[in-house]
């Protein structure tokens, strides 16, 4: 085999590869579709997640700026070598 001959072979198992990829993501979409519409009917039997209740952010105590603080230090030291 010469490299044309080889080269053409590569590229028609490329484009048949890229072609099975392409027809299987065709069919998997179609199936998402045909159970979307035949499980429609049962989705009323779920009950819906209750909303989970806001959370207060607490205020930034003096042990959070101490800590702040240190982080900062130790990251300027390990700049500086």
């Amino acid at each position: 085999m010469d490299y044309g001959e080889l080269m053409a072979g590569g590229i028609k198992l490329m484009v048949f590869g890229m072609g099975m990829v392409y027809v299987f993501l065709v069919i998997m979409i179609g199936a998402m579709k045909v159970l979307e519409v035949a499980l429609r009917p049962f989705a009323t039997l779920l009950d819906p997640p209750a909303a989970a209740p806001a959370a207060k952010k607490p205020a930034a105590s003096s042990e959070d700026a101490n800590l702040a603080a240190i982080a900062a230090a130790v990251v300027a030291k390990m700049t500086k070598k």
